[in-house]
């Protein structure tokens, strides 16, 4: 099977697939958001700068440093001040369906792996809860 192959099915019906997610209206607006956010260096920088404190702090935690007091409290300041934004929170959101997505094309491409047949709604979908994303 020559999945390197412009031509190959593979190739074809993995190209259709991934304009079938790009035309739906969903997530066009998952992109305006991403779009929004990217265009927006302050954003940018405030997200770089809650990560970066957010990981400093977590990796003082996990060595047993103490933390200080002022350290949550400008971590928390920024955090806020970051969530605040709507744009921001598009951005979260958007970031976070478009984790969701991701997931479901992989359960179904895994179960197909698996099976070694296009798998049934059901054989993804068991009965577990979808919205939460534990399945």
């Amino acid at each position: 099977m020559d999945t390197q192959d412009k031509e190959s099915p593979i190739t074809q019906r993995t190209l259709e697939l991934c304009q079938a997610i790009v035309d739906q209206n969903d997530f066009q607006v998952i992109k305006r958001k991403l779009d929004d956010f990217m265009s927006n260096e302050l954003l940018k920088f405030e997200y770089q700068q809650v990560n970066g404190l957010g990981d400093l702090l977590r990796m003082k935690q996990s060595q047993g440093v103490e933390l200080k007091p002022e350290e949550v409290t400008q971590f928390e300041a920024l955090r806020e001040k970051f969530l605040g934004d709507p744009v921001a929170q598009g951005f979260l959101d958007a970031q976070e369906q478009l984790q969701q997505l991701h997931e479901v094309v992989g359960r179904f491409l895994n179960k197909t792996f698996e099976l070694g047949r296009r798998p049934d709604y059901e054989d993804v979908h068991d009965g577990s809860c979808r919205d939460c994303g534990c399945s």
